[in-house]
């Protein structure tokens, strides 16, 4: 029988998120809301996208979360050349015992607790595409052998805008594996006055591990425990309902600019983020706010546009901001 979420519980995770997030921000200047999104799909089991032009501190911030958790960490640097097997891993040759030959699996960087895809989108189709399985399965298949991935596993992916030269755009089913995609944008002057504060003079922020193994997976089990009423679970699919333009519940500007809605995994990631999000305010259950904060980075990379919003420069994020001023709350039984 699963243990029931208490109080207890809800302040031992406060706690582990309280203090990874504020090592966190010993090295990343301001981008409050993206290390809170960045958790927060982390504590929900989810793989991030984040998205900005190069130079933004997304790869820092990635490696430095890796430095406050107890994880094993690897970097893939994509690149037009890269191959799967460069990330997955291969059969090798090698010598045995009595002097025979045999193949020996030589696992790529894929196989670690928390992977950072450096500019993911500068690689071919076919290499990104060499990640979908473990991103979903947790495994990895060469040569007709499955081979599983430590856990907890995360994907934490970086990629450039696509107008950006040298790029190419992500299959929408790779798109789809990732629970949150977060817009990383310019920072203001005092944040930037804040970084060179820190990044050019002599004295190092220096970042400790403050989360294990053992303890992430507990803070993830936590998430699992919170309880969404069946009236937020109805909201919640009326959002990505009214994403696909044939449905009841789709605006007008959903109808007019939109090809193809969230499937059921963005569902599932508005769900398990809300938890989070119910956590951090010492709450039991869901709440539909709760539910709206977390709709633009759980759903915006899930809307396929046509060509007529891409012309017309209608983001996915307007596209949201309509839908969640037209649906409305259901009534709570």
């Amino acid at each position: 029988m699963p243990e029931e979420l208490s109080l207890e519980r809800i302040a031992e995770f406060k706690k582990g998120y309280s203090l990874l997030s504020a090592e966190i921000s010993k090295k990343i200047v301001g981008y409050r809301e993206v290390i809170d999104q960045v958790l927060t799909a982390m504590m929900a089991g989810g793989h991030v996208l984040l998205e900005g032009v190069p130079g933004l501190g997304k790869t820092l911030m990635v490696r430095t979360i890796a430095e406050a958790t107890q994880l094993l960490f690897h970097r893939i640097q994509f690149t037009p050349d890269l191959m799967p097997a460069d990330i997955t891993g291969t059969n090798i040759i090698h010598d045995d015992e009595h002097g025979g030959r045999v193949f020996r699996f030589q696992p790529g960087p894929i196989f670690a607790n928390l992977v950072l895809a450096d500019e993911i989108n500068r690689a071919t189709p076919k290499t990104q595409s060499a990640i979908l399985e473990a991103m979903q399965e947790r495994c990895v298949t060469v040569g007709g052998k499955t081979h599983p991935l430590p856990e907890p596993f995360w994907v934490l992916a970086t990629q450039n805008p696509i107008e950006m030269e040298g790029t190419y755009p992500l299959p929408e089913a790779q798109i789809d594996r990732f629970l949150f995609k977060i817009d990383v944008r310019p920072q203001g002057e005092e944040e930037l006055l804040g970084i060179i504060e820190r990044t050019t003079g002599d004295a190092a922020a220096e970042v400790k591990p403050v989360l294990d193994r053992e303890q992430i997976g507990r803070m993830q089990a936590t998430v699992r425990q919170v309880m969404v009423a069946e009236f937020v679970q109805r909201y919640a699919a009326r959002i990505a309902l009214g994403t696909h333009p044939e449905n009841t519940h789709a605006t007008p500007m959903t109808r007019q600019f939109v090809r193809y809605g969230v499937s059921p995994r963005g569902v599932q990631s508005l769900i398990l983020a809300a938890k989070v999000r119910a956590l951090l305010a010492d709450r039991y259950t869901v709440s539909c706010e709760d539910i709206r904060e977390v709709a633009r980075p759980a759903l915006r990379h899930r809307i396929i546009r046509n060509f007529e919003a891409e012309a017309e420069g209608i983001s996915s994020d307007r596209i949201l901001e309509s839908l969640l001023e037209s649906v409305a709350e259901p009534a709570a039984v």
